[in-house]
């Protein structure tokens, strides 16, 4: 190993204690204390419910097909809790260790607004790329267009990008050239 990689290794390792000595502690205090006070209140101990920790996966399904996901952990104390914190989601698969949540989004995704550009690919396919056509990957494909309809300031344009920025303007460009489409 190089002194680089060790010396990053060690760094590594001494964050990982700082966390565990001063954050990881007091998370046990509060629950310590928790467990003192429900004692003192009369409540019996085998009585309370204890929480339990799972790992909830939070997809967005955007307008443009992207699906994000957000993972995150939760600590249920509370099922009536839990279940009206994402009341706007749907449950789409559950287990002990993990829940998995879907929301449909009524919008284009973020890559989208900030790297999306409708353009035509190599076979005539509207599609929307990330980055400009031609030097990037296509995200979605929508339908055929039909290249000897189009206008050739049309075709220019989409061989050179339309960058994508809104709703409006997504749903504005597939409408403009869906009159191109080859009929299936």
């Amino acid at each position: 190993m190089t002194m680089k990689i060790r010396i990053v290794f060690m760094v590594m390792l001494l964050l990982g204690a700082f966390y565990f000595t001063f954050f990881y502690t007091e998370e046990k205090q509060a629950a310590d204390r928790e467990n003192v006070q429900q004692t003192e209140t009369g409540k019996d101990p085998a009585d309370v419910v204890s929480a339990h920790t799972v790992t909830v996966k939070l997809e967005r399904v955007y307008l443009d097909g992207e699906i994000s996901e957000e993972i995150v952990q939760e600590t249920i104390w509370s099922m009536e809790d839990f279940w009206a914190a994402y009341a706007d989601w749907q449950l789409i698969d559950m287990n002990e260790e993990e829940v998995v949540f879907q929301k449909q989004v009524d919008d284009i995704s973020p890559l989208l607004k900030t790297n999306g550009y409708f353009g035509i690919s190599e076979n005539g396919v509207l599609s929307i790329f990330n980055g400009k056509p031609g030097q990037a990957e296509i995200i979605q494909s929508f339908f055929q267009i039909d290249v000897e309809k189009l206008e050739s300031n049309s075709h220019e344009t989409l061989m050179k990008g339309i960058p994508v920025k809104s709703k409006q303007q997504f749903e504005e460009v597939l409408e403009s050239f869906k009159q191109y489409s080859v009929p299936e």
